[in-house]
């Protein structure tokens, strides 16, 4: 079992299952633009860069000179349903109770606004001292930068740091850090696709975590 007193979590696929919400806002905003819709596992498949890739993938190569229409659309539709379907993962609140001695912040590349709506209306904004979204820094994640501010702050070694997340930046972010990464096998990224990156822990549940952390 490794000691950590920092836990630094992802938020989409990672703390909130997030998906189908941004699947039917990526679809909200094809069909506005008499655009041919996009199955779900395709739409999944572009999250984790911040919305403006996500659009850009969505659009395809050939429609890009629709990117700043498809941009306000999808912003003020997935503004207004962000909370529509999307849950807590399971898990997450009974992880949260079991470290809320640790210090924890959120680091996503979802942008701010959103990010902070949706951890207030699934009520585990309590539990966090800190909540980072991806327009908030000059740089997203895997950029270590986000992650040295907290080191110094709260006076915590790398070693007693980890970042628990579902995505490929997640645990490139812990490696660029030189902090423990946490691979949840049960999020928005294909496993082997993570698995590939040889993360240093792996769970299938955020529950798990409890028995890797302490």
């Amino acid at each position: 079992m490794i000691k950590v007193e920092l836990l630094i979590f992802d938020l989409d696929g990672t703390l909130a299952d997030t998906g189908q919400d941004l699947v039917t806002a990526v679809n909200y905003t094809l069909e506005a633009l008499g655009l041919a819709t996009l199955d779900q596992k395709r739409v999944i498949s572009f999250v984790g860069d911040g919305v403006e890739e996500l659009i850009k993938r969505a659009l395809g190569g050939e429609n890009q000179e629709s990117f700043s229409r498809a941009m306000k659309i999808f912003l003020g539709h997935y503004e207004d349903h962000l909370l529509d379907q999307t849950v807590l993962c399971p898990g997450v609140r009974e992880c949260l109770d079991y470290f809320l001695a640790k210090r924890k912040i959120i680091i996503s590349n979802k942008r701010q606004e959103f990010t902070v709506k949706i951890v207030q209306g699934l009520g585990i904004a309590p539990f966090f001292e800190d909540i980072v979204g991806g327009d908030v820094m000059p740089y997203k994640k895997p950029d270590r930068r986000l992650v040295e501010p907290y080191l110094q702050r709260f006076r915590i070694s790398r070693e007693e740091t980890v970042i628990v997340g579902d995505g490929p930046n997640d645990i490139l972010l812990a490696k660029n850090a030189g902090v423990w990464s946490c691979a949840c096998l049960n999020g928005l990224t294909p496993r082997d696709k993570l698995m590939k990156l040889h993360p240093d822990c792996i769970c299938e549940s955020l529950l798990e975590i409890r028995e890797l952390f302490s």
